[in-house]
C-alpha cells in the first residue's frame, strides 16, 4: 500500500507538468553528514534556477530534503550503501525524491512530547502539497512535492 498525503502518489502526475529544468540527481554515501550535504546541494540547485523560488520556499524544500535524507540514512541504508536525491523543478512545484535500497516503507509516527525523534514525516506532510512512497527495483523512493 502506498502512503500519501493528501493525494495518491503517481509518477504520471508529472506527465502534464512541463519541467522548467531537467531532473538533477546526486548520490550521497551513507554517512552522518548526508542530510547536510544533500541540503546544500539542493539549495545550490534551486538558487541557480532561471525562475528561482522565494527564500522561504527554498528553506521549505531544504527542510523536506533534510527529513527525507535523514530517514533514508537511519532506516533505509546500511554501512556501505548510498542514497540518491533527485530534484525536479516544475512550473508549479519542486519535487524531491530520495531513493534508498531498503523496501521497508516509512510510517508517520505519533511521538510523545518527550520523544527526540519521529516527527520527520509529519514535517514533510506539513510542508509538501503531496508526498508518497514508490517501490523501485532495488528499494524505494520517498518523494514530496512542495508548491512554488
Amino acid at each position: 500500500m502506498t502512503r500519501t498525503v493528501p493525494a495518491t502518489p503517481d509518477s504520471r502526475a508529472l506527465e502534464n507538468t512541463a519541467p522548467s529544468t531537467l531532473p538533477a540527481q546526486a548520490v550521497f554515501p551513507q554517512r552522518k553528514d548526508a542530510p547536510a550535504r544533500a541540503r546544500a546541494h539542493v539549495r545550490d540547485l534551486l538558487a541557480d534556477e532561471d525562475a528561482p523560488l522565494a527564500e522561504q520556499r527554498i528553506d521549505d524544500v531544504c527542510l523536506v530534503v533534510s527529513e527525507l535524507v535523514t530517514n533514508a540514512y537511519l532506516h533505509g541504508t546500511t554501512r556501505g550503501d548510498s542514497l540518491r536525491v533527485v530534484v525536479l523543478s516544475a512550473e508549479s512545484f519542486v519535487r524531491v525524491e530520495v531513493h534508498d535500497p531498503v523496501r521497508r516503507r516509512p510510517r508517520v509516527l505519533d511521538p510523545s512530547a518527550e520523544s527526540e525523534g519521529g516527527r520527520g514525516l509529519r514535517i514533510v506532510a506539513g510542508l509538501a502539497a503531496r508526498w508518497g512512497v514508490e517501490e523501485r527495483p532495488f528499494g524505494k523512493a520517498v518523494w514530496a512535492e512542495v508548491a512554488r
